[in-house]
């Protein structure tokens, strides 16, 4: 497979920068994922790894070699579309064949490699129907076997999943992961939904406005978020975020005030923590929030409550006795709290 070095890569079109002075290191073998809202530049990086869209600035290397002036089709890539892209009067063995035959494989070797691919990911049963006789999560894995058949250096997949109902995400993502270990391939996906990030990638890459935010493994991206876009991105439900002063080792804010010690400087501060991290405690007196909802998801159930600084989220047992209108004293374990420079948005300690 291939390692990818990018260095310092831009992409402007005209005035605006939709690539901003990317430096990225994806690792031979590794499943990472590009993550970030809309428009933040995470499929224009990908198409500049691919070959699809034009470098205006800096280097893309595959294994320490330059690749950035190359077209797609000497780079040895295959891509993976939200939208299929198979052939609909060609049956499943000849969409999976198709590259093979555009580079002149033997007849024999196409055969074999289409099976075996076929198999890998069961749909061997299928080779002799078309397109339009598929569900979406079988034409999802025939656009892969096309890709997989090809045996090539890295596989790039843009949105891949997207189109698929919610049971069969979650099932393909799955067979993703378990495909991309079988291969020991360098995989590199886009995608907006931070479930499918954290359940996939062994590296994230959060992007927003042209520009990573933040590279990790899922847990230390999520337990440990560079600045504040990354604390309000990352997590369902987003982390609870208090704007407020550091003075004396201790945060106030609206309705909370919560002892830091001598970690972090005075001033402007915002305190954030996990919807699992907030310490609720009945309260019929010196309450600072009164519950708005209690939403239960089955193993746990989520506390909306109305405070002084906005809504808050707590994560509870699904038992909670607590009901909409009750009062709630709002706690945080200093241990548990993130804290980010208010004016620049990075983190604190």
């Amino acid at each position: 497979m291939v390692q990818i070095t990018l260095e310092r890569v831009s992409r402007r079109f005209g005035p605006v920068v939709a690539v901003d002075d990317v430096d990225l290191g994806i690792a031979d073998g590794s499943f990472t994922v590009l993550l970030g809202p809309s428009g933040c530049g995470k499929t224009t990086t990908l198409n500049m790894i691919a070959g699809l869209e034009e470098v205006s600035a800096g280097r893309i290397r595959f294994d320490g070699e330059e690749v950035q002036d190359r077209p797609p089709h000497k780079r040895d890539i295959a891509m993976v579309f939200q939208s299929y892209a198979l052939y609909p009067n060609r049956s499943v063995r000849d969409n999976i064949a198709f590259p093979l035959r555009m580079s002149r494989v033997d007849k024999r070797e196409i055969a074999a490699r289409v099976n075996d691919v076929a198999a890998r990911l069961g749909i061997a049963a299928l080779l002799d129907r078309h397109p339009r006789a598929l569900s979406g999560g079988q034409q999802q894995r025939v656009a892969l076997a096309r890709a997989i058949v090809r045996r090539p250096r890295a596989f790039l997949l843009d949105e891949p999943l997207s189109n698929l109902d919610a049971k069969l995400r979650t099932e393909m993502r799955f067979e993703l992961k378990s495909l991309q270990r079988q291969l020991a391939g360098t995989f590199v996906l886009v995608t907006h939904d931070q479930a499918e990030a954290m359940s996939l990638a062994d590296e994230i890459v959060v992007m927003d406005a042209g520009r990573v935010q933040q590279v990790g493994a899922p847990l230390a991206v999520y337990r440990r978020p560079a600045n504040l876009f990354v604390a309000r991105f990352i997590g369902v439900p987003a982390m609870n975020l208090v704007a407020g002063e550091i003075a004396n080792g201790v945060f106030r804010g609206p309705g909370l005030e919560v002892a830091l010690g001598d970690r972090y400087p005075a001033g402007a501060a915002t305190l954030g923590f996990r919807a699992e991290d907030a310490i609720l405690t009945a309260a019929d007196t010196g309450a600072n929030g009164r519950v708005q909802l209690v939403e239960q998801m089955g193993a746990d159930a989520l506390v909306a409550i109305e405070a002084p600084s906005g809504v808050v989220v707590a994560r509870q047992h699904p038992d909670t006795p607590l009901q909409p209108g009750d009062g709630v004293r709002i706690g945080v374990d200093p241990a548990r709290a993130h804290v980010f420079a208010t004016a620049s948005g990075l983190r604190l300690g």
